[in-house]
């Protein structure tokens, strides 16, 4: 998990008295007009739900409108590009998530440079994925999943939401650092993947848990193994893949405020505390828990490190298992 504890402090000190004269200070930066925030997946979605969520908080901080925009299409490459070709002045963000980096392994051409073109403020929060079973399955935890599909390599399907998903990369990751093969289905959405896994035409879904919590809370299907190195307080008696065996692993879902490059310092830093504020806020906190997210707030540096690092993991992980490019 990333660290939650790190802030980035402000120098606002006045000159010493009895020493030579230093460079005023500068005031934190302000938005001069509204804010877009875009988007780049369906209304309705968690990214979306998250952005709308946060949006309040940062418009009544910084004094202006934060307008959520929605722009669809290609996997968020769609709203990416419209963010790098923006004006770098504070006024256009986005929230970035696992689809900007699986977009950068996918994609043998993209219209912007997501390392170059992209100044990442913050890492909003995390949801981890989860495993599931149908309820009468004969796996009660991951471990004998996972001798089944060496007895029977190919024989077990595995659902997601789509080749070149986060969940298919998790899937994957999961199945080649286990050495186990099960067949990839991809199904349009989780409804029908969940169905699938009750018709026994699957063994596994891989998912976030903020889309399957309903379910697994009705008893519908079975919850094996989650996806972080952290257990998820909404699930608190399911076990982790490291617990289950597979030490080291530790994906997640995650949600970043990303600008466009040359955005100025003092507005990440700005846009990076007063989301960290915001996400203190217990009415915030308590919904973002309920739809399976994890606050972090992290630093800008926090943030630039983890998007390359997320770009790189995702890229090593579609050449081991072959995802195709597009």
């Amino acid at each position: 998990m990333l660290p939650r504890r790190m802030v980035l402090a402000t120098l606002l000190a006045a000159p010493a008295l009895g020493h030579a004269p230093q460079a005023a200070a500068q005031p934190a930066w302000a938005p001069g007009r509204p804010i877009r925030f875009f988007q780049g997946f369906a209304p309705g979605g968690t990214t979306d739900i998250l952005a709308r969520l946060l949006a309040p908080l940062l418009a009544e901080a910084l004094g202006q409108p934060v307008v959520v925009e929605n722009r669809v299409g290609a996997g968020g490459t769609v709203a990416a590009d419209a963010l790098a070709k923006a004006r770098p002045d504070g006024h256009t963000m986005m929230l970035l998530n696992n689809g900007f980096a699986a977009a950068a392994a996918l994609f043998e051409r993209l219209p912007y440079d997501p390392l170059a073109d992209i100044a990442p403020a913050t890492v909003v929060a995390t949801m981890p994925l989860v495993l599931l079973v149908a309820a009468n399955a004969p796996y009660a935890r991951l471990a004998e999943l996972l001798a089944a599909a060496r007895a029977r390599p190919d024989a077990l399907n595995v659902a997601t939401v789509g080749v070149g998903s986060t969940q298919h990369f998790v899937a994957e990751a999961l199945w080649a650092q286990a050495g186990v093969r099960l067949t990839h289905i991809p199904y349009r959405g989780t409804p029908a993947a969940l169905i699938a896994l009750r018709n026994g035409e699957v063994q596994v879904v891989v998912e976030t848990v903020g889309a399957v919590l309903g379910h697994i809370s009705s008893g519908e299907v079975r919850a094996l193994a989650l996806s972080t190195a952290a257990r998820f307080s909404g699930l608190p008696e399911t076990a982790t893949v490291a617990e289950s065996g597979i030490g080291n692993f530790d994906l997640a879902t995650w949600y970043a405020i990303g600008f466009p490059a040359g955005t100025p310092e003092a507005v990440l830093a700005r846009i990076q505390s007063e989301t960290r504020r915001a996400l203190a806020d217990p009415v915030l906190a308590a919904r973002l828990g309920e739809i399976g997210l994890s606050p972090v707030g992290s630093s800008v540096a926090e943030a630039r490190a983890l998007v390359p690092r997320e770009i790189t993991r995702a890229r090593e992980i579609a050449t081991r298992v072959n995802i195709p490019r597009q």
